[in-house]
């Protein structure tokens, strides 16, 4: 009886400890797989933006590898495998480095905002159908939602570029810059924004926004 309870127990650790070595090979496996699509992705883009003329700052990361990082927040999953990061370009030209740098990166914001702000219209939209709001209530609703991405960009405040590249033009220079931010941070500010900018803009009850403003991505 004692030698069947010890074999028990030792094929009990065996296929449990096995099930989480498995697993963990998988994560693994994964992780590496993300990698390479990453680095094989960012090398072939780092050789198209150099043919074109395309440099990087002095004392700044090579580009292959500033698209290798900006390639892994793009694969990037959270617990619940869904996209991590929200991903945006900016382009400007200007007379100094400088100048088309802070441009491009206003601009990857405005991009960044009108892509979280087209996400939780679409929710709100959905909500809207579940509330018992008038036509004239969703009207305003959608108005002032449309409206809000200038106020999301602002909010969301000094963005560090991921990939920040170069090229002469002429007497100027154009930038090229690529940001990356959490997506659940930029829901959660897309989230308060809007709902201040509804406080604010429209008459409706605070009952039916709080209803209103009930959802999750």
């Amino acid at each position: 009886m004692k030698t069947t309870i010890k074999i028990l127990a030792v094929l009990t650790v065996f296929l449990f400890g096995g099930s989480d070595l498995c697993a963990q090979k998988t994560e693994k496996q994964l992780k590496n797989d993300v990698t390479s699509k990453a680095i094989k992705s960012a090398r072939k883009e780092a050789k198209k933006y150099k043919k074109e003329g395309y440099y990087v700052a002095p004392g700044a990361l090579p580009l292959d590898k500033q698209l290798e990082s900006a390639w892994m927040k793009q694969y990037e999953t959270n617990d619940k495998d869904e996209q991590k990061f929200i991903m945006a370009t900016g382009n400007s030209v200007a007379e100094t480095q400088t100048a088309a740098k802070l441009q491009a990166t206003e601009t990857a914001k405005l991009e960044l905002a009108g892509q979280i702000n087209t996400q939780v219209a679409a929710l709100i939209e959905n909500s809207i159908a579940n509330q018992q709001l008038n036509t004239e209530e969703a009207a305003s609703i959608t108005k002032t939602v449309a409206a809000s991405k200038n106020l999301i960009a602002q909010e969301i405040g000094r963005i560090i570029p991921v990939v920040e590249m170069y090229k002469k033009i002429g007497t100027n220079v154009e930038a090229n810059v690529r940001i990356a931010y959490n997506l659940e941070t930029a829901f959660d500010v897309a989230k308060k924004v809007i709902r201040k900018s509804l406080e604010e803009e429209t008459k409706i009850a605070h009952e039916k926004l709080e209803k209103l403003m009930q959802f999750d991505r």
